[in-house]
C-alpha cells in the first residue's frame, strides 16, 4: 500500500513540473477577415475637374484694376505703351461704355501684384491725368469686348433706318448686327446712333477712316471704333 501512494505521487509530480506545450499552430495565426473579393490596393480619391480650375486660377494670380482719365479716342495700343512696364496685352485690356457709347472707365488685367504696383507708380507720373484704382473680378467678367471690330455712327437723323446705314456703308460688315439706338437729349432733338461689327479689326478701321465725318442723309456724322 505505501509503495502504491509513493508511485502516485511521484506520477504526479512529473506532471506538475511536466513543460507546457506551445499553443497549436492554427491558434497562433492572427485572424484574418474573409471575404468573397480578391485583396486589391485602393486608389485614393481623384479630385474634382472644378477643383484644378479653381487652382489653376489662383496659380495664375490675377490682378485687376479700373483706369479712369483717358480720352474717348484712347485705343488699347496707347495704354499698353503707356504702362510699358505692367506686360499688358491686348487680351488684358476691357472698355466699359455707357449707353452712348461713351468710354468711361477702363479695365485692365495684370499679371501679378507686382506688374500692378509697376502701372500704379507710372499712373501717379501724370498727378491726377490718370486715376488707377483695383478692381474685383466680378467687374472684368461682365464687360462685353468689341475687340476693335465694331464701329459706331453717331449723329445719325431720328428716322434712319438700318436699311439706310448698310446702304451708307458699302462695305463688308456684318449687316444682320446693325443696331439703332434713339437716345433722348433734354431740349432737344432724340440722338440717334447704330452699332455696326465687321469680320476684322482692319475692316473695322477701314470703314472708320473712309466714312468719318461723311455725310448722311444731308447730315454729317461721326465713325468710332469700339475696343
Amino acid at each position: 500500500m505505501n509503495l502504491f501512494r509513493t508511485a502516485i505521487k511521484s506520477h504526479v509530480s512529473v506532471r506538475r513540473i511536466k513543460p507546457i506545450h506551445a499553443l497549436p499552430s492554427f491558434l497562433r495565426e492572427s485572424p484574418k477577415c474573409f471575404c468573397t473579393g480578391t485583396d486589391q490596393p485602393q486608389q485614393p480619391p481623384q479630385p474634382d475637374a472644378s477643383v484644378h480650375q479653381f487652382l489653376d486660377s489662383a496659380d495664375k494670380g490675377f490682378v485687376y484694376g479700373s483706369l479712369q482719365g483717358f480720352s474717348k479716342y484712347s485705343m488699347k495700343s496707347d495704354i499698353i505703351n503707356l504702362l510699358e512696364g505692367a506686360n499688358l496685352t491686348p487680351d488684358d485690356i476691357k472698355i466699359n461704355y455707357n449707353r452712348n457709347f461713351l468710354p468711361f472707365t477702363m479695365m485692365l488685367r495684370f499679371s501679378s501684384p507686382a506688374a500692378f504696383s509697376n502701372a500704379a507708380k507710372v499712373v501717379r507720373r501724370f498727378n491726377r491725368l490718370y486715376k488707377l484704382e483695383k478692381a474685383d473680378a466680378s467687374d472684368w467678367d461682365i464687360i462685353h469686348p468689341y475687340n476693335g471690330k465694331t464701329v459706331v455712327l453717331s449723329g445719325l437723323p431720328r428716322h434712319s433706318t438700318a436699311e439706310e446705314v448698310e446702304r451708307f456703308l458699302g462695305c463688308d460688315c456684318d449687316f444682320s448686327s446693325i443696331e439703332m439706338v434713339t437716345l433722348p437729349r433734354p431740349g432737344n432733338a432724340p440722338s440717334r446712333i447704330a452699332t455696326v461689327q465687321f469680320p476684322s479689326q482692319v475692316q473695322a478701321m477701314n470703314a472708320f477712316i473712309t466714312k468719318n465725318r461723311s455725310i448722311f442723309l444731308n447730315f454729317p456724322i461721326t465713325l468710332r471704333v469700339l475696343y
